[in-house]
């Protein structure tokens, strides 16, 4: 069976649809809960494809979390052998670190169900491609990415420039369309010192979860079933009729 693995850095940042997605698509999951003393591998040769949570530290804090400089040696392995990787939130901030792009403090915190735009090169996108060109997600960031060099922008929001990235078979998701209306609260609940900074509060939030995760649970079963479909086993030519 073709074997996935996700890095969790916090109990309310779980994979959720991404885990359902990869699941569905017969590829096995194993989930490396990093709160919990899980050790994080630096070979991905084994691995049908990789996910990375979000979380509240930051690219910055490599230098005192191991797990971190581990994640990114992961990465730089999955990069080396064309496992499919999606990294969300935090994630795709460590994605672009790998490659090479400047990630640091956007100076304000971008937080609450709120619009993605879809750039042009987001057209046939395996993952995005057939994504409506506007929608809401849910935004809980503090963080900003430049674009790596050579990667496709894919996606932005009123005040952020880079939400979504592809580089090769590589994908950064800033914005979360793995949530549903449970989690949302979880995290509200979790960081609730930094629903207030974002000015919102868990009842706003609870409410923009009721009204908005059934469209984006739509558009996230097709963005992460795309994505198992890249991990997926393929199945051997046995020569008979189609």
């Amino acid at each position: 069976m073709a074997r996935a693995l996700a890095i969790q850095h916090v109990g309310a940042e779980p994979p959720n649809l991404i885990a359902a997605a990869l699941e569905a698509a017969g590829i096995y999951l194993d989930v490396a809960r990093v709160d919990r003393g899980d050790a994080v591998p630096v070979d991905a040769a084994e691995l049908s494809a990789l996910v990375i949570m979000g979380g509240p530290m930051s690219v910055s804090d490599a230098g005192r979390l191991a797990h971190l400089r581990d994640e990114m040696r992961l990465v730089e392995s999955a990069l080396e052998h064309g496992t499919p990787v999606l990294g969300v939130c935090l994630g795709s901030q460590i994605l672009a670190h790998v490659l090479g792009a400047r990630v640091a403090p956007a100076g304000f915190l971008e937080l609450g169900w709120l619009p993605v735009s879809l750039m042009p090169g987001a057209a046939g996108d395996p993952l995005l491609g057939a994504c409506p060109p506007r929608f809401n997600a849910l935004h809980w960031h503090g963080d900003a990415l430049e674009l790596p060099r050579g990667a496709v922008h894919l996606a932005r929001s009123d005040r952020t420039e880079v939400q979504a990235f592809r580089s090769g078979s590589a994908w950064g998701l800033l914005f979360h369309l793995e949530v549903d209306a449970a989690q949302v609260e979880e995290m509200a609940r979790a960081f609730a010192d930094e629903v207030g900074r974002g000015g919102s509060s868990t009842a706003v939030l609870a409410e923009g979860a009721r009204r908005e995760t059934p469209a984006s649970r739509r558009i996230g079963d097709e963005v992460f079933g795309s994505f198992a479909r890249l991990a997926a086993p393929r199945r051997p030519n046995t020569g008979g009729s189609p």
